[in-house]
């Protein structure tokens, strides 16, 4: 059970990462994305979430050199993801999306690279581009965004590297039990995205009696949830006093009761794309 912001879990290859990040979804580039990342970075974040379809790499490389030198930080104690869009799946687009990542972040290596939907036809030939950096040392893990159980059983068909995460869209109204399952047994990290449904949960009145309970926020509580779940969790946010907020979750611990009324709330509902339904 992570007690501390910078508590990490061990990956299936090894790799240590942070149970809680910060995801820079539609954080514009430039100094808004600069701002939240160095704010998260000073609070004591260690892991941020961006893609190449956030259009915000370059500000995120930005903030984190300068985080690291304004910090006393090393290199290698950010944890960095991105993810490669679906334009650009297939292998040898893949092979390029990748270096124009690197290069857009100005980093040396990534630490967990994404294919960020599951695309019908071309995730098989993305996975292979991704092993090929995997075992180049370019990346130091792998995984999948928005895989459900039968993408992941054909990609695992033919893969030689099971992923290491899962970034799925998970929050108290889509708790995907079947899909934590099925990970967890085949020693895949689930990772939440969207763990407030997009801001709208923290509205929820039983979570708002959960919060104050516990003399915490709804958002808190949610964010909580996720970690006692075994899911690590990226909420987003550029407002640093929010920031400093979600990551104030390690001084207190959700009873099996709460935990219980928070998993009731699921209703299958989804705030961003079905991966079985999506325009790609």
């Amino acid at each position: 059970m992570p007690n501390h912001l910078q508590d990490t879990v061990t990956l299936n290859n090894g790799v240590k990462m942070p149970w809680l990040g910060l995801g820079v979804y539609k954080a514009q580039e430039g100094d808004e994305v600069v701002r939240a990342v160095k704010s998260a970075i000073q609070v004591g974040y260690r892991s941020i979430d961006t893609a190449a379809a956030y259009h915000n790499e370059e500000g995120v490389g930005q903030a984190i050199a300068e985080a690291i030198q304004e910090n006393g930080l090393s290199r290698e104690d950010i944890f960095v993801t991105t993810k490669v869009w679906n334009t650009m799946q297939g292998y040898e687009t893949t092979l390029e999306a990748f270096e124009t990542s690197l290069s857009k972040l100005n980093l040396d290596y990534i630490d967990l690279y994404l294919i960020h939907w599951p695309v019908g036809g071309k995730y098989k030939d993305t996975w292979r581009a991704l092993e090929k950096v995997y075992k180049e040392g370019k990346v130091r893990a792998i995984g999948v965004s928005n895989f459900n159980i039968h993408h992941l059983e054909d990609l695992l068909t033919d893969a030689e590297v099971v992923p290491a995460v899962n970034q799925v869209e998970f929050h108290p109204q889509l708790f995907q039990k079947e899909l934590l399952e099925y990970n967890h047994d085949k020693g895949i990290q689930l990772e939440a995205w969207s763990p407030l449904g997009q801001g709208k949960l923290i509205e929820d009145e039983s979570l708002k009696a959960i919060a104050a309970k516990y003399g915490k926020t709804p958002a808190q509580i949610i964010l909580r949830w996720d970690l006692q779940v075994g899911v690590i969790t990226i909420p987003k946010s550029v407002n640093e006093h929010r920031i400093a907020q979600n990551a104030d979750i390690f001084d207190f611990q959700l009873d099996g009761e709460d935990m219980a009324a928070i998993e009731a709330l699921n209703q299958n509902k989804r705030f961003g794309s079905d991966p079985d339904n999506f325009i790609f």
